[in-house]
């Protein structure tokens, strides 16, 4: 369900035909939205996961071409570095026993992946970030070979104008510096499509931003990059500064950065695509042939071609996307928050409470937006990302929705759980299923863990036992993969 960029597909237009361009999209947006021109509502949901490649040894394998030519199937792509793959489920149905069926199609497709992948000496990792990858892996000479991926690094380092630099102070400090874009391959997330109608959008987009901080607490594993032990979920941080095209002297004067929480609760879809032009200048001032409003005095449907290019490179963690299928056009809200990982279970657990948590706080008559400043819900963000599921977040209480701070994994457990299981009840999803991906969560919350608290615990284990960062890294990786493999979530993994 993703758009991806194509590099070549139209030319580099000049940058008032771009914005002229950019703006008669817009209007044509808005007519659409006035006309009521797009898809009903169908429950639909999708899925995309990022993945990484691994020899045996846990050590990151520069071979995404050869495995993708093995694996040889439209729903595998390339990604960002040549460690790198990308799996895409086809679009379902929000209801019934799909839960249970996701994950059979994951454990069916991943298992055939990895089995081709092997025969080149490769291994799938689902995992936030790799935890063995080193600078030396991260260099523009081990991006995949696609022409998108060669101008989108283009374009980043020629608008910043200076060497990007990583700077992650966590557990441990890390500075980096990179002459390209790949300290972003590292991030392989999980990616939650659902399609909307324009009038439940701004409500869905909400929600789904109030509740980032929860989802990423309770799934956080990103807690290693180049040795160092960081954030729990390092991956959004680092994802933001490898994306960043200001120089100093910009972001020192508030200009927003391409990876963005946002700034403000919105009322229509219209508000986001508005700000993305308003804002950002475009990485790609790719033009089409097509004129957005003489398509519409026609009759027809345009696609919007530069509006959903230029989308496409603004990092939203919730990121509006249009997209016309068979002649009809539709909204849908893509949730990016999440990393990869550890299992399928634990995936399809992930993806059960932010369909559920966000179906109830969009239909709450009283909308938690109202009671949770917008700043609050990007400090939980950033507090989750931090910390994981020991963080700290700020939720309104009370009648007079004064905000208290309050242990992430009790309020997921004790208040957010409960509005997820009715919010799966609304959607139709079979009690079985609710109950067993939602109890997933639950047990994260009681045993105050995830991938990125077991990664660290067997790391420092390892440590304790004489091996070195390097090796200690390296056993982890194999053990995290061997039992990613087997299947039981995380909560259940041992430390020995």
């Amino acid at each position: 369900m993703g758009e991806k960029v194509v590099a070549g597909a139209f030319d580099l237009a000049d940058r008032r035909m771009y914005r002229r361009k950019l703006q008669q999209c817009l209007l044509g947006l808005e007519r659409l939205l006035d006309e009521k021109r797009f898809d009903r509502p169908r429950n639909l949901m999708g899925l995309e996961i990022e993945l990484n490649l691994a020899d045996s040894g846990g050590l990151p394998r520069m071979m995404n071409e050869e495995v993708l030519e093995r694996i040889a199937s439209h729903d595998f792509q390339t990604e960002l570095a040549q460690f790198n793959i990308e799996v895409n489920i086809a679009p379902h149905r929000l209801s019934g026993r799909v839960l249970d069926r996701l994950a059979e199609e994951l454990r069916t497709g991943l298992g055939y992946a990895d089995r081709m992948a092997g025969e080149v000496g490769a291994r799938i990792v689902m995992v936030g970030i790799l935890p063995t990858l080193e600078a030396q892996d991260l260099v523009s000479a081990n991006l995949s070979r696609a022409d998108r991926y060669t101008l989108l690094n283009d374009r980043i380092l020629a608008m910043r104008g200076e060497d990007i630099t990583v700077d992650i102070e966590g557990v441990e400090h890390l500075v980096y510096t990179s002459a390209s874009i790949a300290p972003e391959a590292a991030c392989t997330s999980t990616q939650l499509h659902l399609q909307v109608t324009p009038g439940r959008f701004a409500a869905v987009w909400n929600a789904a931003q109030a509740v980032s901080g929860p989802q990423i607490a309770a799934a956080a594993n990103s807690a290693f990059l180049f040795g160092r032990e960081l954030w729990r979920e390092t991956r959004p941080l680092l994802f933001q500064q490898s994306t960043d095209t200001r120089p100093q002297e910009l972001r020192a004067q508030g200009v927003r950065p391409l990876t963005w929480f946002g700034e403000r609760w919105i009322d229509s879809v219209t508000d986001l695509f508005a700000e993305n032009v308003r804002y950002f200048p475009s990485l790609l001032p790719i033009c089409d042939d097509e004129e957005p409003l003489r398509v519409l005095d026609d009759g027809g449907i345009p696609q919007l071609r530069e509006l959903t290019l230029h989308n496409g490179t603004i990092y939203r963690w919730n990121r509006p996307v249009y997209q016309v299928v068979d002649g009809v056009p539709h909204l849908r809200v893509e949730n990016r928050v999440l990393p990869a990982g550890p299992t399928v279970t634990d995936v399809l657990a992930n993806a059960a409470f932010y369909y559920g948590v966000v179906r109830a706080l969009a239909e709450a008559p009283r909308p938690l937006w109202q009671r949770l400043p917008f700043g609050a819900a990007a400090a939980n963000f950033d507090a989750a990302c931090r910390d994981g599921i020991g963080a700290v977040l700020h939720w309104p209480r009370g009648r007079g929705g004064t905000l208290a701070e309050v242990p992430a994994a009790d309020l997921i457990r004790d208040e957010l759980l409960p509005l997820a299981s009715a919010g799966l009840d609304a959607w139709g999803i079979d009690p079985v299923d609710r109950d067993h991906y939602l109890g997933v969560i639950e047990e994260r919350c009681r045993r105050r863990t995830n991938g990125a608290e077991w990664q660290a615990a067997v790391f420092h284990r390892l440590l304790e036992r004489g091996l070195d960062r390097r090796l200690a890294l390296a056993t982890m990786t194999q053990r995290y993969r061997a039992l990613m493999e087997a299947g039981e979530p995380v909560h259940t993994w041992p430390l020995d």
